[in-house]
């Protein structure tokens, strides 16, 4: 039996309680220095609070965790993005592989079947043709219409139907999903670490399509890593000068997150601040081989839509979308 010395024994006990007088937030300070803008940061992986939102039952998906993420001062940020997924009612698929529903063309689907969701008994009955990269969630006028039956990959559309009057307010919480939580990347193009990209575009049976006129707003931006890189003007959160290469050694990169507004889908919300959306061509978002898009382009670019998102499509991971229909 090894018993230490009684000198040994008050070395160790005064050890142990100078340990527990040093402050936890020591151990996770943050060098901010370089860092100006209005966002908190964040880094390193996530903690996993949810393993898995979605099994594919026909064929693969990429796991879509939830995570939370600790900054210096204490405070949890949910990562990607706090969302409705569990609860909410999913959209209707034009396409979604997992499901089995893979109609070649916008005239195999019974669009008859699709449910309406009233915001306004004496309104206009409105269909809505949906395509995320990755998830989405729609309100109109503050009410939630459905989200995205997909959160991850593989790569589906959507459809839905509400009855509105006009004026109304279209506001879409998009994200582009991550398999390393609270880096904003994953295992692609043989890097562990290669950060996604997101893309929206959507069309509207009044006419309403997806353009510049939209209002677009970041609020969860990684993977940085120097954050030097970022700057902001004029209400834009920008990233345009960080690095959107992937990298096998990532994961010390740092995340900034900001505040989402309570109300930002009312139609009350004042969304003046808020720059104006990103366009981004079929080519960049990367969809001329996905069916979920092409079997459906006449209702996507073939009506006049375009892909939208804040200014950088790869490093900005929460955007909030909103659009006043006159």
């Amino acid at each position: 039996m090894n018993t230490k010395s009684p000198l040994a024994m008050t070395l160790s006990s005064a050890f142990f309680i100078a340990t527990l007088a040093i402050p936890l937030s020591v151990a996770s300070a943050i060098d901010t220095s370089n860092y100006s803008g209005s966002g908190t940061i964040t880094q390193g992986l996530a903690k996993t609070i949810e393993a898995n939102l979605f099994e594919c039952k026909n064929g693969r998906s990429r796991v879509a965790g939830i995570g939370e993420v600790t900054d210096s001062a204490g405070k949890k940020w949910t990562v990607p993005a706090s969302n409705n997924y569990a609860t909410a009612a999913k959209a209707v698929d034009l396409y979604e592989e997992c499901a089995n529903v893979t109609p070649s063309s916008i005239a195999e689907v019974d669009q008859d079947s699709v449910p309406l969701v009233v915001v306004d008994p004496e309104g206009e009955e409105i269909t809505g043709y949906i395509f995320a990269d990755n998830y989405f969630e729609l309100y109109i006028n503050g009410t939630l219409i459905a989200v995205d039956s997909v959160p991850f990959t593989p790569f589906n559309s959507s459809i839905v139907k509400f009855k509105v009057s006009k004026p109304y307010t279209i506001a879409v919480k998009v994200i582009d999903w991550e398999e390393n939580l609270g880096l904003g990347s994953e295992n692609n193009r043989g890097k562990d670490f290669h950060p996604g990209d997101g893309g929206f575009i959507a069309s509207f049976s009044d006419g309403t399509v997806t353009n510049a006129d939209w209002l677009a707003q970041n609020y969860y931006t990684s993977p940085i890593y120097d954050l030097n890189c970022l700057h902001e003007v004029a209400g834009k959160r920008l990233s345009d000068s960080c690095t959107t290469q992937g990298t096998d050694n990532g994961q010390d990169a740092y995340a900034v997150h900001w505040e989402t507004p309570g109300n930002w889908m009312a139609q009350a919300f004042d969304a003046s601040a808020w720059p104006q959306a990103s366009i981004y061509s079929e080519a960049e978002i990367g969809v001329n081989n996905k069916k979920a898009y092409m079997n459906f382009i006449d209702k996507f670019s073939g009506a006049g839509a375009s892909f939208i998102w804040s200014t950088n499509v790869v490093l900005d991971n929460q955007v909030l979308l909103r659009y006043e229909v006159k």
